[in-house]
């Protein structure tokens, strides 16, 4: 699995360098939480109908939607605390305190929380906690639910011709990227169940344009990884090209091992996925 590999590359990382940023330590506990959930469910996700699949994909529509959503909701309601208490626990990174996490009420673990951020209609308000950072404590209950929706509905989609910015199988918007190492391709990584998808090159992915005027990457100084920015939506996305690659290279990690490459977009005004 590869939130094991995973885990097992940051075990690696902290037995070479005594010990994990902060950052980092907290990522590798939230991956383990996830990682429990995804080995106890056994069901990858709805059942949608050919029918269903052909009409969805034809109209450029993502297969799940929101009422689609059969999570197990005991196993979700206990997730959510479990990442709640672990976002608590580093507070102190996300700009606030522990209590103010031990202090949300239960409604934000709610089906009807779920399926709000889901389908982007907004979040009940609480005075401590910002939509934003509420958004992220559902994301990352619903990443592990969300993959295995992923991978039992995957086979259905031409995910070389869907070429659309947002995911086929969630609709979530990408979060990384990767240049094939064969001939370069673009593939976009969905943020909220990993799906991989091909997307144009030279085309951003949050607004479409394809104004060369507009659109611009950056490259570090060996050209593994690239920062596509876009002046028309002010969005970046973050990529690596495997042809530069001289390992083997695990996407999860990749997304974490360039956590700067994220504050140095911020920092001139870029934004992420979100």
């Amino acid at each position: 699995m590869t939130g094991s590999a995973l885990l097992q590359k940051l075990e690696d990382m902290e037995k070479e360098e005594g010990r994990l940023p902060a950052l980092l330590e907290f990522y590798r506990k939230l991956l383990r939480i996830q990682d429990g959930v995804g080995q106890e469910l056994q069901v990858p996700g709805p059942r949608l109908s050919d029918e269903t699949v052909h009409q969805r994909t034809a109209e450029g529509k993502p297969l799940l939607e929101s009422s689609d959503l059969s999570f197990n909701w005991s196993l979700w309601h206990d997730t959510f605390h479990k990442v709640t208490a672990l976002f608590g626990e580093y507070s102190e990174l996300f700009g606030h305190t522990r209590e103010e996490f031990e202090e949300l009420p239960d409604q934000f673990a709610a089906e009807d929380s779920v399926r709000a951020w889901y389908a982007g209609t907004g979040l009940p308000a609480t005075r401590s906690i910002g939509e934003t950072l509420l958004g992220e404590l559902i994301h990352a209950t619903a990443r592990p639910f969300l993959t295995s929706c992923s991978s039992g509905l995957v086979g259905s989609v031409d995910l070389e011709r869907w070429r659309r910015g947002y995911c086929p199988i969630c609709g979530g918007n990408p979060d990384f990227a990767f240049l094939e190492a064969e001939n370069g391709a673009r593939w976009l990584i969905c943020s909220r169940c990993d799906t991989e998808w091909l997307f144009q090159r030279l085309q951003c992915p949050y607004c479409h344009t394809t104004d060369q005027n507009d659109l611009a990457y950056y490259a570090n100084d060996d050209g593994l990884y690239r920062l596509y920015v876009c002046e028309h939506c002010k969005h970046y996305l973050k990529a690596i090209d495997l042809r530069k690659a001289e390992r083997g290279v695990l996407i999860p990690l990749e997304r974490l091992l360039t956590l700067e490459i994220d504050a140095q977009a911020r920092k001139y005004g870029y934004l992420g996925c979100g």
